[in-house]
């Protein structure tokens, strides 16, 4: 991490992120006037000490006494209208950056390929959305309201200084240099745990959305000690990191102050010395005052100097972050030739693949090794084999959810000269794992298309979802809870299945379509499918073999190969590996109906 972290060009980073700022520049600049105003008044308060005592309390002087309630009221008007600007302006300009930065990344989230969610956890992507924006947030807007304040307030304070006394002021710049050293220090520490925080985060809220959503699992397994554990420590890892950031700002502040005391001790003797010493500090008791006054208040902008420094660095870090997600690339979308609809016919021709998990020697294993085969508009080919052969893998292909070598031809078209969105308008999938989203039945159904309540009731009948449907209190209105957790695995098949009938589309992908089922609605959807499948071309993942036998063409693939390819008439008479596999399933099924008649 620290290596990342020294390769990081800081000051570009801070200059991209203040980029994101330029578009709200009017009340960014609104904002800034506010601070600077916020600075001038404040000194300009102190600087009014020397004639209030002079004038005020030695010589008396009722005409200078008179005007005094008034311009009091003036500067503190002046002050809360500054604190307003401030504060409002560039809250506005924060919350503008925080909204576009997370719309931007979740637009590039849901446009990203599937293998970076391959090797990234959704904890990490989620705590870049939430806390990293957060840190640049406070780097490009509440740090800068403090930067400039009190940078304001510490110049018009000098200039205070300087028309009381030169001589004692250039004491005080004397010590800037060894100010300027414990905070170019600081700043390097707080960049380095900055970032170790931040993926200390990532990894909090990765353990806790993996116990989320695995909470039945944690439960019937007795795994909550271990999952406890595990957020334990990833818990004490972020406090850990935390805790240094926070030491090294709680240390750098008393040093910064320690060095402001010496100065201030030393203002305090030599400007209380004999008004004839050689040195010339001597001054009247306003003067002395709005001097002194001067330096403690200097002792606070100089203190939320160092702290908002901290800030800054927590931003520029989270911002590299953040910049290093949106560098990532999305998905290739370089296909100019539009398919408004196709036939159906699918072609790979010698087609390979490796997902990025190379093994020791550092070369990725073939999950796909020079696969062809050819299906034929309105065909049914099923895929079948061992577990891990590559039969889902072809079905992540097809729509290019992962890219390849070889050819993928839709209707004789590369699938990469086809642009993605009407490439997959071609295909619609039914998988093992149905993911539902926390809307309505209606909504989830017509995902994607413009449908009426006709078409989403027509579609929910004939994937046999509407018996279940109608008996829900809201029907096609209920909302099914988090990825449909209020539905069994079979409702939310059907719903599934539901979806896709609805899209029309002329490709069909079933991946273990049936899976949840019981075996009354299996046998009704299986007819559903049927009449489905007459009507486009269809790609069948099973592992049970006995719901592809009406299939047109049967392919046995096993580690990454077709090792035959026939009907199943064809593949039982070869007495092959696919006959082994049936007859393997065929006896277990028997052991299991036998079993459950003792």
């Amino acid at each position: 991490m620290k290596k990342q972290q020294n390769n990081i060009d800081h000051k570009k980073v801070y200059r991209k992120l203040m980029s994101h700022v330029w578009p709200y520049r009017w009340a960014f600049f609104l904002a800034l006037l506010g601070n600077i105003l916020y600075g001038i008044v404040d000194a300009s308060f102190i600087k009014l000490f020397e004639p209030l005592l002079d004038k005020g309390f030695v010589d008396r002087d009722q005409s200078f006494i008179k005007w005094i309630p008034y311009v009091v009221v003036a500067i503190f008007l002046l002050r809360g209208l500054a604190t307003f600007l401030s504060t409002f302006f560039m809250g506005w300009v924060g919350r503008q950056v925080v909204m576009n930065f997370r719309q931007k990344m979740f637009k590039h989230m849901i446009n990203l390929p599937a293998s970076f969610f391959d090797r990234t956890t959704s904890g990490e992507t989620l705590s870049k959305i939430t806390y990293n924006v957060e840190q640049v947030a406070n780097a490009c807007t509440d740090a800068i309201t403090v930067l400039v304040r009190e940078s304001c307030t510490a110049l018009a304070l000098f200039g205070v200084m300087l028309s009381i006394s030169w001589r004692l002021t250039c004491l005080f710049i004397v010590l800037v240099p060894l100010m300027a050293g414990v905070m170019h220090f600081v700043s390097r520490r707080m960049r380095m745990v900055s970032g170790r925080v931040q993926d200390s985060m990532g990894s909090v809220t990765h353990v806790a959305g993996e116990a989320i959503e695995g909470q039945k699992v944690i439960k019937a397994f007795g795994g909550q000690d271990y999952e406890f554990n595990r957020f334990v420590e990833a818990t004490q890892n972020n406090r850990r990191q935390e805790m240094k950031l926070i030491a090294t700002s709680a240390l750098s502040i008393p040093m910064i102050q320690v060095i402001g005391a010496f100065a201030l001790a030393l203002t305090v003797y030599l400007a209380t010395l004999n008004p004839d010493n050689a040195m010339g500090t001597a001054m009247s008791t306003g003067a002395f005052a709005a001097m002194i006054s001067a330096m403690i208040a200097l002792l606070k902008p100089i203190k939320q100097l160092t702290k908002v420094n901290g800030n800054i660095q927590k931003g520029i870090a989270g911002a590299a972050s953040i910049f290093k997600f949106l560098d990532e690339m999305a998905e290739r979308d370089q296909g100019r030739l539009e398919m408004q609809s196709s036939t159906g016919h699918v072609a790979f021709n010698h087609v390979s693949f490796s997902y990025e998990n190379p093994d020791i020697s550092g070369i990725a294993e073939k999950t796909l090794d020079n696969i062809s085969f050819e299906v034929k508009a309105g065909e049914t080919i099923a895929l079948v084999g061992r577990s891990g052969g590559g039969k889902s893998t072809i079905a992540n292909l097809l729509p290019r959810f992962y890219e390849c070598e070889g050819e993928i031809l839709i209707d004789g078209v590369n699938v990469r000269n086809i642009p993605l969105k009407d490439l997959r308008k071609q295909i619609a999938i039914v998988t093992q794992h149905v993911t539902l989203f926390n809307d309505t039945i209606g909504n989830n159904i017509a995902y994607g298309q413009s449908a009426t309540e006709e078409d989403i009731k027509h579609a929910a009948e004939q994937a046999h979802a509407l018996e279940f449907i109608e008996l829900l209190p809201e029907g096609f209105n209920t909302v099914v809870g988090e990825n449909g957790v209020r539905l069994s695995g079979g409702q939310r098949q059907r719903l599934a299945i539901a979806r896709a009938i609805l899209k029309r589309a002329p490709i069909l992908i079933l991946d273990e379509a049936t899976s949840s089922l019981d075996t009354e609605s299996e046998r009704h959807i299986q007819s559903a499918l049927e009449q489905l499948m007459r009507q486009c071309t269809t790609l069948v993942i099973a592992h049970r073999l006995s719901t592809i036998q009406k299939a047109d063409k049967i392919i046995v693939i096993d580690k990454g190969q077709i090792i035959e390819m026939g009907t199943h008439k064809e593949l039982m008479q070869s007495n092959g590996v696919y006959n082994t596999l049936r007859n393997m399933q065929f006896q277990e099924h028997s052991e299991i109906m036998t079993d459950s008649l003792l």
